[in-house]
């Protein structure tokens, strides 16, 4: 069993949608994990959305702050969160420094969720 975590700061949008693909794509020899530096609390509504189209139901997710995680990690990928992302132990590390979509209209909402997809899938095949 490989272990991932996905960690942008709202935990809300880029992070979220990583691990529900990590679920999807990993099924069950992935334990994947998303987390915050600064959590919001909340998943997005357009993330919510943007997954449903895929048959994936985010709403069932949470917003989790780094201090709620424990572990070490196969891969610790980080969204672009620059200076905020403290050290979480991992054998590997990425920075994907993809844009927040939070803002993004739907067309540019989706091209971050299908790079994020994309993304994900090459990880898990490298692991």
């Amino acid at each position: 069993m490989k272990r991932v975590l996905f960690v942008c700061v709202e935990n809300s949008n880029r992070s979220q949608m990583a691990e529900a693909f990590a679920h999807l794509y990993g099924g069950d020899q992935v334990e994947a994990f998303s987390a915050g530096s600064k959590p919001s609390g909340q998943i997005n509504p357009k993330a919510v959305r943007f997954m449903a189209e895929l048959g994936y139901d985010l709403s069932r997710h949470a917003s989790k702050s780094l201090d709620q995680i424990e572990g070490e990690f196969d891969a610790v990928v980080t969204m672009g969160c620059g200076d905020n992302c403290p050290w979480v132990p991992a054998k590997r590390r990425e920075d994907w420094a993809l844009p927040d979509p939070k803002h993004m209209d739907d067309d540019g909402y989706r091209a971050v969720r299908d790079e994020i997809a994309e993304r994900v899938k090459t990880l898990l095949a490298s692991l």
